[in-house]
């Protein structure tokens, strides 16, 4: 019997569509037949390599042989672009952050409602099978109730090439929405999503990047366990140290390339020269290089995490979930995948082919933006004063 496949259609040939590309060419449950980005270089080559290219979303959304739509635009054209695409009648799948403020998520919740079309948000690092099957193992009850989760990860993302935007926080800029939507919708997975509150503090450190950088938080759930998520995107140390060097995407760390993304920074000395170098590392610019082969693969991380329950810590790695018990510890072993993220596509095939609703859904990402939006308005707010500390007295 011949699986059916969903006709995918792109939104947005950037960085994030680079990434799901291994995914979309590996995974036979979907084929990529359109796309809609305005860089001509971008449409002529997914023209030569998939379908049809298309210069607005109007266009590709109009197109009869498209079932669903990838969005992968900007953070702040993704509610007008879901809206789009649902009152086209096409499923959705869209890129995280799905917006940058509660009232757009409403509004993309509300089309998908009354177009009667999945809405799905993706790629995020919860869908990573690690992830999952620590999720399995915590709702097992085998370790006891969860109490904390411990999150940690630190990469050089705010020196990558930017649009000016993405250094701009009211345009969905910063490490809170890019990064944060990936940390604490892994943490939501893994508590219940039900958080209660948010405690934290922010870091905008470099003028010439003036977003934030660096994010602390601490987060309740309504069963009291509770979370600490840090975040550096400073570019100095690498938390990739504590997966056994794979990197982010389940690749063989580069020890020489330390530093690097900085130093290809250095060659862009204004905001259009920083912009035109990230278009040309894009797909279908001149210095685009596509994904590695997947050989050697492992599974994706956001870096260390640890889940501590009553009777062991629980530690997701790139081959499987260390356990450490009370008197031994051992590794949950995880084949290596196939298909890198084939876990979204899970998701988009089932809801698209099957009517299952979606776990990444609109609801559930709109509550992950609620914690994001509440570690900026925690940071902005003023903090308990204290008033009967001491320095640290020095020896002569």
């Amino acid at each position: 019997m011949t699986e059916r496949i969903v006709n995918l259609g792109v939104l947005g040939l950037g960085r994030a569509f680079t990434l799901m590309l291994p995914t979309f060419i590996a995974d036979r449950r979907v084929k990529l037949c359109a796309a809609a980005d305005p860089r001509a270089e971008a449409r002529a080559r997914f023209a030569s390599e998939f379908g049809s290219a298309y210069d607005s979303v109007e266009r590709l959304c109009a197109d009869s042989a498209v079932e669903a739509v990838y969005v992968a635009s900007p953070h702040q054209l993704h509610a007008e672009h879901v809206q789009i695409a649902a009152k086209a009648g096409k499923h959705v799948l869209v890129e995280k952050p799905m917006a940058i403020t509660i009232e757009q998520c409403n509004a993309m919740i509300d089309a998908a409602r009354k177009a009667g079309i999945h809405l799905i948000v993706g790629h995020s690092h919860s869908f990573d099978r690690p992830i999952l099957r620590l999720r399995e193992r915590i709702q097992s009850g085998e370790f006891g109730d969860l109490r904390m989760i411990t999150a940690l990860n630190f990469t050089d993302f705010l020196y990558r090439p930017r649009r000016p935007e993405e250094l701009a926080t009211a345009q969905g800029g910063g490490v809170v929405f890019s990064q944060g939507a990936h940390q604490i919708d892994i943490i939501r997975l893994l508590g219940g999503g039900l958080v209660k509150s948010v405690v934290a503090n922010t870091g905008s450190w470099d003028s010439a990047r003036p977003t934030e950088g660096a994010y602390s938080a601490l987060l309740t759930f309504d069963t009291g366990a509770f979370a600490a998520a840090t975040y550096s995107g400073y570019g100095h140390f690498d938390s990739d140290e504590f997966m056994g060097g794979i990197d982010e995407l389940g690749q063989p760390k580069q020890a020489n390339r330390y530093g690097a993304a900085r130093k290809v920074l250095a060659s862009a000395s204004e905001a259009d020269a920083e912009a035109t170098l990230k278009n040309a590392r894009n797909y279908g610019g001149p210095f685009y290089v596509p994904s590695p082969p997947m050989a050697g693969l492992q599974h994706q991380h956001f870096g260390l995490l640890l889940a501590s329950c009553e009777k062991a810590d629980l530690r997701p790695l790139p081959a499987g979930v260390m356990i450490y018990g009370h008197d031994s510890q051992r590794l949950d072993a995880l084949p290596p995948p196939q298909v890198p993220r084939a876990e979204v596509i899970d998701e988009l095939y089932e809801a698209v082919v099957n009517d299952r609703p979606p776990e990444h859904d609109g609801e559930w990402a709109r509550a992950t933006l609620e914690v994001c939006l509440a570690i900026l308005k925690s940071a902005r707010q003023e903090p308990v004063t204290l008033r009967h500390q001491v320095a640290v007295r020095e020896r002569k």
